[in-house]
């Protein structure tokens, strides 16, 4: 595998003269298509550089031991073997996970829809825990957040929401959201001290371009309403609203955050292209949709991914037998305990069919 990747480093050595070439930086597309390239391969070629850096540095010092005239440097030489030799191991496993077939979607934006699922207002409640969560995870990493649809409850609760996060990368830390969540607590107005289990269902889809869903004017039906919901100056003043039916497909998406009718719209759009480049990759990638779900499941709503208990303070995730006793930490946001430890079983498992 090693002795392809001067494959790689060719390639880019190219590239940095076609970057440095005047009719590339003429054309804007031709060079933002280069530099996306250079910066895929960059951590490859920066990894195999050193590998081979390693691996000569070995070479020197095993001729230094053979050579009887630089005996008083046998200690130093055996040392930078022992260095060179672990440093080399680890380069291995880097350069094997580089080269895993990336996310096409990874780099994406994504839509978030929650649902209160069952357990009434408690749940309502729940999926509003659950949208906070994400969204103080959202502002942690710097990432943008826009609401394009609420249903509240009297109480505070959501009995659904759908919201847009825009920021680099959000797809990959984001993927392994989809599922059921469930909550184990004593609601406020439980007055027997009683725990109550409820739940709410979350979808994360990438944002889809324009380019990979056509939406054809024809098979839309566009409808405005007046906005309805707690509270708002603005509520039932105006019929900014908007409701956009996907005929084919029998699919609705409301929107009614804003003011103006032509921002619900495009925010509706959004949601409506990102759920039917789901819908399209889910036909399209069966099989690996079964190998998600042997690890991470299959992103189907029904599917119990998490449960969050709060006597005990504990979020437990389902998939990989993670434990924290963190609850607060994470509903306030600290969710990389929990993303990083599912994108290192979901490396691993590619790793082990890889190889």
């Amino acid at each position: 595998m090693f002795e392809n990747l001067q494959v790689f480093e060719n390639r880019y050595e190219e590239l940095n003269m076609k970057l440095y070439d005047p009719q590339s930086a003429a054309d804007r597309e031709l060079y933002a298509a280069l530099m996306k390239e250079h910066k895929e391969l960059e951590p490859i070629v920066t990894a195999y550089r050193e590998y081979t850096r390693c691996e000569e540095a070995i070479k020197g010092a095993k001729e230094l031991l053979e050579d009887p005239q630089s005996q008083d440097l046998r200690e130093m030489a055996q040392e930078e073997i022992k260095e060179n030799q672990q440093r080399l191991l680890e380069l291995e496993e880097e350069i094997k996970l580089l080269l895993l077939p990336k996310d096409p979607n990874d780099e994406k934006n994504v839509v978030v829809e929650i649902r209160g699922g069952t357990g009434g207002e408690e749940a309502a409640l729940f999926a509003y825990d659950l949208y906070r969560m994400y969204t103080a995870y959202a502002e942690s990493r710097g990432w943008r957040t826009e609401i394009v649809s609420l249903n509240e409850t009297e109480l505070g609760g959501f009995k659904e929401v759908s919201f847009l996060i825009d920021g680099q990368g959000a797809y990959s830390r984001l993927k392994f959201e989809s599922g059921a969540h469930r909550v184990q607590r004593v609601p406020e107005t439980e007055t027997q001290g009683r725990i109550h289990t409820s739940a709410a269902t979350v979808a994360v889809m990438p944002e889809a371009e324009d380019v990979e869903i056509d939406i054809d004017p024809k098979d839309l039906q566009i409808d405005t309403f007046r906005s309805s919901g707690a509270g708002g100056q603005h509520i039932n003043k105006t019929s900014s609203a908007i409701r956009v039916t996907h005929l084919p497909t029998g699919m609705v998406v409301e929107c009614q955050d804003e003011r103006s009718q032509y921002k619900n719209k495009d925010k509706a759009l959004k949601v409506l292209r990102a759920r039917l480049l789901q819908q399209e990759q889910e036909k399209m990638s069966a099989q690996v949709a079964e190998e998600r779900r042997s690890l991470v499941g299959s992103g189907d709503r029904s599917e119990r991914i998490r449960t969050y208990n709060f006597p005990q303070s504990r979020v437990t995730d389902h998939r990989i037998g993670l434990t924290l006793y963190k609850l607060e930490e994470v509903l306030g946001g600290a969710l990389d305990q929990v993303i990083d430890p599912l994108i290192a079983a979901d490396r691993a498992r590619k790793l082990e069919q890889a190889g």
